[in-house]
């Protein structure tokens, strides 16, 4: 879920109630708060837990789950947002893989360790293209025995790591982190998505995990590539960059992104608007 801003820059948590509502109204089955898409790196741990509290509230009758983006490369600090979050009454939290620092795997383990030590239920998030570090297939199965470690999010973007990942650690779910790879993944073993792209197209993006859930390859792969034009859309530039400027024109305005990004091209956002002009439905 972005993170909607005003126009002098704060956080606008009447904005993001409404979007809390309206993603789950269109298809999304939880929530991921203040992770890469909300802008994180940006936001302080005070921003991040209000913007906790808001969505709770905001999607407390709709059985929809919270997850709280609480990782980052600071232990201590991860451990206690995941602590607020979960006292707030966040489901589980998004523990991305320490960035910067680079540890090694005993010191993965250490870290998510103590993340799921707090007793919140906590998903994995494997990202090496963002964060130069692979959460490896070995130590996934490791932190797997964890009672709290129950999913990850796999944005290796590499299928033979997924089917490896399915092999070895078979009792964990795999989510796929990035929109234009769900449904290959799906093929081989992946449940669902966190999804960028279900800003704009919720409710076909729900369709798709729902055919491939079901076995029906022909309408999964049918809706892969009617998604597929935005899937590259939206990411011609850093996300969140494409999927906010968008959403200022197709949905609400929800703010500009914050240094050090920059507001998205006019040529990305036209090929966003058309891509999403072209899906079924919408």
């Amino acid at each position: 879920m972005i993170t909607p801003f005003t126009d002098s820059g704060v956080v606008d948590h009447e904005k993001a109630w409404r979007l809390a509502r309206y993603l789950a109204e269109h298809g999304s089955q939880a929530l991921v708060v203040t992770g890469t898409t909300g802008e994180s790196p940006t936001l302080s741990a005070a921003e991040k837990v209000a913007l906790y509290k808001t969505v709770v509230d905001a999607v407390k009758e709709k059985s929809t789950f919270v997850i709280a983006g609480t990782g980052n490369y600071n232990t201590a600090e991860s451990v206690e947002l995941t602590e607020k979050a979960g006292d707030l009454g966040c489901h589980g939290v998004l523990a991305v893989t320490p960035y910067y620092n680079k540890p090694g795997q005993s010191g993965l383990i250490a870290h998510f360790s103590a993340i799921a030590n707090v007793g919140v239920p906590v998903m994995l998030y494997n990202i090496p293209g963002r964060t130069g570090r692979l959460i490896e297939v070995e130590t996934l199965a490791r932190l797997s025995e964890h009672d709290d470690i129950v999913a990850v999010k796999d944005a290796v973007e590499n299928i033979d790591f997924t089917s490896q990942t399915v092999n070895r650690v078979p009792g964990l779910p795999i989510y796929s982190g990035q929109d234009s790879h769900t449904w290959p993944m799906m093929a081989v073993g992946a449940v669902g998505v966190v999804s960028v792209i279900s800003h704009l197209a919720g409710t076909t993006v729900a369709a798709m995990v729902k055919a491939a859930i079901a076995g029906d390859i022909a309408e999964a792969r049918r809706l892969h590539h009617e998604l597929l034009p935005l899937c590259e859309a939206c990411f011609l530039e850093t996300n969140p960059t494409p999927v906010k400027g968008a959403m200022n024109r197709l949905w609400e305005r929800v703010g500009d992104v914050r240094l050090p990004l920059v507001a998205a091209s006019e040529e990305t956002l036209i090929a966003v608007e058309k891509a999403v002009g072209a899906i079924q439905g919408l």
